[in-house]
């Protein structure tokens, strides 16, 4: 049977949605039009973020469990109203040397990537033609550490990038990790900004080499949380913030506190559970948006 498709109005925009009972997490049976909802309602903090920058996304056509594919060029399909931004594509996989980025800068564009079941968005730490505005640090735990160790790590850089000035937000992942985001000035590149990072995490692994490791190879990581300073190349990305993930429950990347946080690493909660879309939405209600701060800007870093 034709799938069947549905013609809707987002905001003056005329977009057909399809399949909107396909079941794109099977494990909760967390259907496409739950996707679209969750995007939906959460648009008001996650278009913030999402603004002006390049969008990866990942998309899973047959849910979770499925095939899923990288997509940075716009879709051959995509409406003449969806902004597109043609970029340099340095070190491209296919060769080529710019790439038509789609921007999600307005609700219908998002509805428009839910409907193509682009269910994780990805973006870089700066914003079209412009320099990193934010700093980001992947924290990642190596067997057996976990989220717990994490929130520990977490803290210490909290505290280290504090006494420079820096300011830092918390967020899940929505897998096994953290971030935390930094809001600088945008007036340095990204060498010097991942410059920094690489420095305060190697300045924090040999103050605590038994719990911190900064570099990649991934023999060191076990029993370790590893401090990924790299996250902040121009040419790497970051899930978004109220970004879905493609984990056995529509998990999603989490803006905490740091009151959580401190929770976390006493072994309370948030747990290894993440949280779910439903639970952020939940959130988001009660809470705002915890991240707002990093679309105020902040400082430049510290030299060598």
């Amino acid at each position: 049977m034709p799938a069947e498709r549905f013609r809707v109005d987002v905001e003056g925009r005329s977009l057909e949605l399809s399949n909107l009972d396909k079941v794109l997490y099977p494990a909760a049976g967390f259907t496409k039009g739950e996707v679209i909802d969750y995007y939906t309602r959460v648009a008001p903090v996650l278009l913030p973020h999402l603004r002006d920058r390049a969008v990866t996304r990942i998309r899973f056509p047959n849910g979770v469990d499925g095939g899923s594919f990288f997509e940075k060029n716009a879709p051959a399909a995509t409406p003449g109203w969806v902004r597109t931004e043609t970029l340099p594509a340095p070190g491209s996989s296919k060769g080529r040397e710019t790439i038509d980025y789609v921007v999600a800068d307005d609700l219908p564009t998002l509805v428009w990537l839910a409907n193509l079941a682009a269910l994780e968005l990805h973006t870089p730490q700066w914003k079209i033609g412009e320099h990193p505005d934010m700093m980001v640090v992947d924290l990642d735990p190596g067997v057996p550490a976990a989220l717990r160790q994490c929130c520990e790590v977490a803290l210490l850089m909290r505290d280290r990038l504090a006494e420079d000035g820096i300011d830092s937000y918390p967020k899940t992942s929505g897998k096994k990790g953290m971030q935390l985001c930094c809001p600088v000035a945008g007036t340095q590149s990204s060498d010097e900004v991942s410059a920094y990072a690489k420095r305060i995490a190697q300045e924090l692994e040999r103050a605590h080499p038994k719990s911190i490791v900064s570099k990649m190879a991934k023999n060191l990581r076990p029993g370790k949380v590893f401090i990924d300073w790299s996250q902040n190349n121009a040419a790497k990305t970051t899930v978004a913030p109220y970004s879905l993930r493609a984990q056995s429950v529509p998990s999603v990347s989490t803006p905490l506190t740091w009151d959580e946080v401190e929770a976390g690493a006493a072994g309370k909660r948030p747990s290894s559970k993440p949280y779910t879309a439903g639970e952020v939405l939940k959130r988001v209600e009660k809470q705002g948006d915890l991240l707002a701060p990093l679309l105020e800007g902040g400082p430049e870093l510290p030299g060598s």
